[in-house]
């Protein structure tokens, strides 16, 4: 019995050890994403597996044309996919054909499906502190595996 017990034990301690190291990866280097919807067609589709990752947006070397996860300014419990079109300083043309400035410490997301994209046309500039990864790789499906560019290099 006792030996039993000590097996559960390092079983468990193990378990555990490789939920902080799949958390320590998931927080601080990057992970695997599912996109939902339809706002990004024709770059991604619904149900398309994407890998993101974490260390542009911690050190600041998103830019322009990058594809990103935020947090929804609309509903904080729900993610985002979708092209950084400005950053602060920059301007827009609005919907209204208006010029818009995105602020300090903003930027303006828009879908590529401009249709069928609930984004910064709707909701105005984004803080960019809602910025969560950067997506670079689409894993799924297989048919389309690989690098995402950015639309001037298409």
């Amino acid at each position: 019995m006792i030996m039993f017990l000590q097996k559960i034990g390092r079983v468990t301690v193990r378990l555990v050890q490789f939920g902080c190291v799949v958390h320590c990866i998931d927080r601080y280097v990057g992970s695997f994403v599912m996109c939902c919807g339809d706002s990004m067609v024709p770059t991604l589709f619904n149900n398309d597996i994407v890998l993101a990752e974490n260390i542009s947006v911690a050190y600041k070397k998103l830019q322009k044309g990058d594809i990103v996860i935020a947090r929804s300014p609309a509903d904080p419990y729900q993610f985002i996919c979708k092209r950084l079109v400005a950053m602060e300083g920059d301007s827009v043309i609005d919907d209204n054909s208006e010029r818009q400035y995105v602020p300090k410490g903003h930027v303006w997301l828009e879908g590529d499906n401009h249709r069928n994209s609930n984004d910064s046309r709707h909701y105005g500039p984004v803080p960019a502190g809602l910025l969560n990864r950067r997506v670079f790789f689409r894993v799924w499906p297989f048919s389309y595996m690989g690098y995402l560019k950015h639309p001037a290099e298409r």
